[in-house]
């Protein structure tokens, strides 16, 4: 049996017990919009998690871990999929090349929780969420959280910056000038010359080399969680409710394609995922259930 260390396992129980405050908060959603009209497809009882658990085999054939995967299709949330994972093993030295780190030693260990919704009201915006540390011969946490809203309100744009503003000054004045250009600038679609959503905060190797650094950047990592679970359902609580039209949910399927395309081409996440056997089914939940390219 792999043992982990200290921060290995506190990060871990972090990631799950996140999971299971977002996924109860997110049911709880479904059940306050239970008399909302509906979606054709949509279920007639409020949505629940169906949560699959997967496990993986190291590209040298030993278990190198796994997850859950844990998705609601509902009445608010037309798909949502809440995962958490911790993998670990030897990366294949073509990939090991790009992790760093790893170049000298293939060795590693990762866990963390990835998060997307996709909305049936079309006012309400699809949202993204993850965070994740990993381990190999360097040790670093990474993560973020963006609103993608197809018909943006810029009330909710503001409090969900706003929000993670506060959030990243709670720990260093430096983060939010940095995060948010980074998250401008990482969900930045180049064929389409155009941002995916409105933005929020990304951030990766926050390093953990010196005495203090696990604690001030696990802190600041709980720190995007808990921001997270009290501003989206806010914002979704705020706009469920709003009536739409057929045209709006044009512009909901149309914006869903542009989600699709960044997310397949030049997604991190989804790359690391494929390329370290992870379970291709978790590894695309951030895919819409529905999109229209014309």
């Amino acid at each position: 049996m792999t043992q982990f260390d200290q921060q290995q396992l506190a990060a871990e129980a972090w990631f799950r017990s996140l999971r299971d405050r977002i996924t109860a908060e997110f049911e709880t959603l479904e059940d306050e919009g239970e008399s909302l009209p509906a979606l054709t497809n949509a279920p007639a009882a409020p949505g629940r998690f169906v949560y699959t658990p997967w496990e993986r085999t190291d590209h040298s054939g030993a278990p190198g871990g796994g997850g859950t995967m844990g998705v609601m299709k509902g009445r608010v949330f037309e798909k949502v999929g809440v995962n958490i994972s911790t993998v670990h093993g030897q990366f294949n030295p073509e990939f090991a090349k790009s992790i760093p780190g790893a170049d000298q030693d293939p060795r590693f260990f990762a866990t963390g929780i990835s998060l997307v919704a996709h909305m049936a009201n079309p006012h309400v915006p699809a949202v993204h969420m993850n965070t994740r540390f990993l381990v190999t011969s360097k040790r670093w946490f990474g993560g973020g959280a963006d609103l993608n809203p197809a018909l943006p309100h810029e009330e909710d744009t503001a409090f969900f910056k706003q929000a993670f503003e506060q959030a990243c000054d709670r720990h260093d004045p430096a983060h939010w000038p940095k995060f948010s250009a980074w998250c401008d600038e990482y969900f930045y679609v180049p064929h389409r010359k155009r941002m995916r959503g409105v933005g929020g905060i990304f951030y990766d190797w926050l390093n953990v080399e010196k005495e203090g650094d696990f604690d001030r950047n696990f802190d600041f990592t709980r720190d995007v969680g808990e921001t997270f679970l009290t501003t989206f359902p806010a914002i979704v609580r705020r706009r469920m409710g709003l009536p739409w039209t057929e045209e709006d949910r044009l512009a909901l399927l149309r914006y869903r394609g542009l989600y699709a395309e960044f997310n397949l081409v030049y997604d991190r996440g989804t790359t690391f995922g494929l390329k370290t056997g992870g379970n291709i089914d978790a590894i695309l939940m951030s895919l819409p259930p529905e999109a229209r390219w014309d």
